[in-house]
C-alpha cells in the first residue's frame, strides 16, 4: 500500500472541472492580474474566517511581512515568536528589520504564554502567535499580555484555516494576520499563494497599498511598497476549493479522532492534545516518540512501507544557520528541541481512508514495538 503524505491529486479531481472553466474565463478575457475572481476569492474568504477585510498576495511569507509592515514594525523592534515554527514566521520579522524573539513552547506543542514577559524589552513592539499544526495558540493570554503592555499583537494564520478559539475564527483576534495558500495547507493553491486578514479598515487599505508599489491610484506611488498580488488563476482555484473547506476540515477531524482511537493501545506513542475552546482543523497530525532514534528508525521504516511521513520541524530556529546571529545554542529551548527530536508527521489529508488509517497505526506499532 501507498499512502501519500498529502494527497493533492485527490483534491484536484475534486476541483478540476471548476478550475478549468475559471481558467478558461480568464483567459478569454486575458484578465491576469487584481481580475474580478481576485475581489471575489477575497470576499469569500474573509466571510469564511469571520473577518472584515482580507487582501490576497504572494505567498504566506510575503503576507506575514505586510502584515508586520502595516502596523509600523521595523528597523529597532522586536518581535515575540515561537521557537516551535516554520521559518517563515521568523524571516518575515527579519525582512522588516526587526529582531525576533523566541519563546519556548509548551507541552501542547504551541507557544508557552507563560515564558512571553520574561522575554520583553524597552524594543518589543509586537507579539506574533503561530496557530500550529491546526489549532490556535493560547490567544486569550497573549491578548492579556499585549494590552498591558502596549503591544500589538500579528497573527500566523498559515496552518489554521477554518480553526477558531472561543467562537472566533483564526485571524480575528489579533490586531493583522497572515495567511498561506501552499498546495499542502487546508487551502491550498497550485503555487504560492497567501493572504492578509484584519478587522481594521486603515490596516486593510495600507496592505492593498504595500502589495501593489505602495500604490493606490495607477503610477502615483506615495510609499515603497511590493508587488505581491495574489494571481486571477491562483484566485479561481482557492475559491473552488474554498466551497470544500468546511467540509474537508471536518474529514480531517474525523480521521484525527480515528487516528487516537487506534494508537490508545499502543505505547511508546504520545497522541496530540487540542487546547481547551480550539476547534481544531489538523493541518497536521503530530506524533511524539520516545526518543530521536525511534523517531528515525519510524520514518526508515514506515517509507519502506509506503507510508509518507514527515517532521515538523527538524531543526529548530534558534539552530538555524540564518539565525546563528541571535547568539543561541543547544538548550537555550529545551522543549521546542526535544519536540525536534521525537515529532513524527502521519499522513493527514481529506481523502485519507479508515483502511490507510488503520495501515499507517500498523506500520508505526511495529516499529515502537
Amino acid at each position: 500500500m501507498n499512502i501519500a503524505f498529502v494527497d493533492l491529486k485527490a483534491q484536484d479531481a475534486e476541483v478540476r472541472r471548476e478550475v478549468e472553466e475559471g481558467w478558461r474565463s480568464i483567459l478569454d478575457r486575458t484578465a491576469f492580474v487584481l481580475g474580478d475572481e481576485v475581489r471575489a476569492f477575497e470576499e469569500a474568504f474573509a466571510d469564511f474566517s469571520g473577518v472584515a477585510h482580507c487582501i490576497g498576495v504572494a505567498n504566506g511569507t510575503d503576507a506575514l511581512e505586510l502584515a508586520l509592515r502595516s502596523v509600523d514594525v521595523g528597523p529597532g523592534d522586536e518581535v515575540i515568536v515561537p521557537a516551535n515554527t516554520f521559518i517563515a514566521s521568523a524571516l518575515a520579522v527579519s525582512r522588516v528589520g526587526a529582531r525576533p524573539v523566541l519563546v519556548d513552547c509548551a507541552d501542547d506543542h504551541l507557544i508557552d504564554v507563560d515564558q512571553i514577559e520574561a522575554r520583553l524589552t524597552e524594543r518589543t513592539k509586537a507579539i506574533m502567535p503561530v496557530h500550529l499544526y491546526g489549532q490556535m495558540a493560547p490567544m486569550r493570554g497573549i491578548l492579556e499580555i499585549a494590552e498591558r503592555h502596549g503591544l500589538v499583537v500579528v497573527e500566523d494564520a498559515a496552518q489554521s484555516q477554518g480553526a477558531s478559539q472561543d467562537g472566533t475564527g483564526s485571524g480575528g483576534l489579533g490586531k493583522v494576520a497572515g495567511t498561506s495558500f501552499y498546495p499542502g495547507k487546508n487551502l491550498g493553491a497550485y503555487g504560492d499563494a497567501g493572504a492578509v486578514l484584519t478587522n481594521d479598515p486603515d490596516v486593510a487599505q495600507r496592505v492593498q497599498a504595500l502589495r501593489n508599489y505602495g500604490s493606490e491610484i495607477k503610477y502615483h506611488h506615495p510609499v515603497t511598497g511590493f508587488n505581491s498580488r495574489l494571481d486571477t488563476l491562483q484566485a479561481v482555484v482557492l475559491s473552488a476549493k474554498l466551497r470544500r473547506l468546511a467540509d474537508w476540515n471536518d474529514r480531517r477531524r474525523s480521521s484525527a479522532a480515528r487516528y487516537t482511537e487506534l494508537l490508545a493501545g499502543v505505547d511508546g506513542v504520545e497522541t496530540p492534545t487540542t487546547v481547551a475552546g480550539n476547534e481544531h482543523v489538523w493541518h497536521l497530525y503530530v506524533v511524539r516518540l520516545a526518543d530521536q532514534e525511534t523517531r528515525d528508525r519510524a520514518i526508515t521504516e514506515l517509507g519502506a512501507a509506503g507510508v509518507g511521513v514527515g517532521i515538523h520541524y527538524p531543526v529548530p530556529i534558534h539552530l538555524q544557520g540564518a539565525f546563528e546571529h541571535l547568539g543561541h545554542g543547544h538548550g537555550d529551548f529545551p522543549a521546542t528541541e526535544r519536540a525536534a527530536e521525537t515529532m513524527l508527521s502521519l499522513p493527514m489529508h481529506p481523502h485519507l481512508t479508515t483502511e490507510q488509517q488503520e495501515y499507517v497505526v500498523a506500520r508505526l506499532a511495529a516499529v515502537v514495538r
